[in-house]
């Protein structure tokens, strides 16, 4: 790769120079020389969180390798994520800044001693869980339980702010602390569990959401042990709920019921996938339509796509500083009353906390089993990608904005806002 270099500044063994890329992007970098010794420190951009409502992109260090099994990623598509929202809104704790995002791909810039399956130059994407492949939960399927990568806050217990799961990139020090990939550079630990090469021939917008979403709807699905022919009503129109949709299809199920207060969500996924959608005006008379759809019983799956910051009146607010509580577990009980008698509530969306009265006698009445938890993505990964190599299932069709990674922190408010049509923003770190 050929580099046109303007020098910039000198100042003693310090010389700050621009170098100009083949595609014409500036990358900045320091050079300091001290004797025969030359070190050198690009400063990449990133999308750094600051506090509650404040996410900007900033120029930070770049990341090196830590560890041999570690690799060092050039990202080209990176994406925001519900999830993410949980810590501009406030609802997860992070006390000092952090790089952003765990959905991101990109092109392989250096490697471990110890990859070998991968070399400079691979495009791989990277499953959004950080787990090391050989404790056991990693064997055993469960690599979001990861002994090995949160060492600091890892345990049994799962308490609120203690004995978490495993890491998780760019999602609070409770989760490893680990800088995320919303930026032009990333440091993926364990390359050699988790990075998976992508055929020539697909675009990143096809594999991008490989990383988290599709994995995490494809879960819920799969929970629910369909055979074909049920019907699956999925709480949620955003970017995890259409996954859950195209998931449900890929498992032959006969309805798809898609619940969401936003009428130009649920338009988009009906027309993106012919499934039935209800309006959330309140909880008893979504419960009533999703009944008369199925004859009275329920349905046989029920998603939650939400999580515990749905849309909330005076009330429902007032009733969770009451209880010491955040957010709210609403669209849950609505999933565990539109449920089948002895069907399955698989709860995808984050509960950080606990909820005080929740409703164990109905779950027992009715025979439910409740399912939840991060995706199992490595696991799963390799017959996702089949998928959408297979041209089984589209990814990319719910991306309504794509912005630079300059543009961050407008993509952060409109996604949080749900203005301007927003259902998934992709950012692309190199774009000026």
């Amino acid at each position: 790769m050929f580099y046109v270099a303007y020098f910039n500044h000198t100042s003693g063994s310090i010389r700050i120079i621009t170098l100009i890329n083949p595609k014409g992007n500036p990358e900045v970098c320091f050079i300091i020389q001290y004797h025969q010794i030359t070190l050198k420190y690009k400063i990449m951009k990133a999308a750094v969180f600051h506090a509650p409502g404040k996410i900007t992109c900033d120029t930070v260090d770049d990341p090196v390798i830590q560890d041999q099994n570690d690799i060092i990623l050039k990202v080209t598509s990176t994406a925001i994520c519900g999830s993410d929202l949980h810590m501009y809104s406030g609802g997860l704790p992070q006390l000092r800044p952090m790089v952003m995002g765990h959905e991101f791909m990109g092109i392989v810039e250096e490697t471990g001693k110890n990859i070998t399956h991968l070399k400079v130059g691979d495009r791989v994407v990277v499953p959004f869980p950080i787990a090391c492949g050989g404790c056991y939960f990693c064997q055993h399927g469960l690599p979001v339980a990861c002994e090995n990568s949160n060492p600091d806050h890892y345990g049994p217990e799962g308490g609120i702010l203690t004995e978490k799961g495993g890491a998780l990139f760019g999602y609070t020090d409770l989760y490893g602390g680990y800088s995320g990939g919303q930026a032009q550079y990333v440091r993926v630990p364990y390359a050699h569990f988790g990075p998976r090469k992508v055929a020539e021939g697909l675009t990143d917008e096809q594999v991008l959401f490989l990383t988290d979403i599709f994995p995490t709807g494809y879960t819920g699905v799969m929970w629910g042990e369909l055979k074909g022919g049920e019907t699956v009503a999925i709480f949620g129109a955003g970017p995890v709920g259409s996954m859950s949709v195209k998931s449900a299809i890929l498992h032959n199920a006969k309805k798809v019921i898609v619940i969401d207060t936003l009428q130009y969500r649920l338009d988009q996924i009906k027309n993106l996938t012919g499934c039935e959608t209800i309006l959330w005006e309140d909880a008893k008379s979504t419960i009533e339509q999703i009944r008369d759809m199925t004859e009275g019983r329920g349905a046989d799956l029920c998603i939650d796509a939400v999580g515990f910051e749905p849309e909330r009146d005076l009330l429902d607010r007032a009733k969770a500083v009451i209880n010491f509580e955040k957010g709210s577990i609403k669209v849950l009980e609505a999933c565990m009353s539109a449920v089948r008698r002895g069907g399955t509530v698989s709860i995808l969306g984050v509960y950080p906390v606990n909820y005080d009265n929740f409703k164990l006698g109905q779950i027992f009445d009715k025979g439910i089993t409740l399912k939840a938890g991060q995706a199992p993505v490595h696991p799963i990964i390799d017959k996702l990608m089949k998928y959408v190599e297979n041209g089984e299932v589209k990814l990319d069709d719910i991306i309504t904005h794509r912005l630079a990674l300059d543009e961050v922190a407008k993509g952060y408010e409109i996604f949080d806002k749900k203005e301007d049509g927003c259902v998934k923003v992709v950012l692309d770190p190199w774009k000026v």
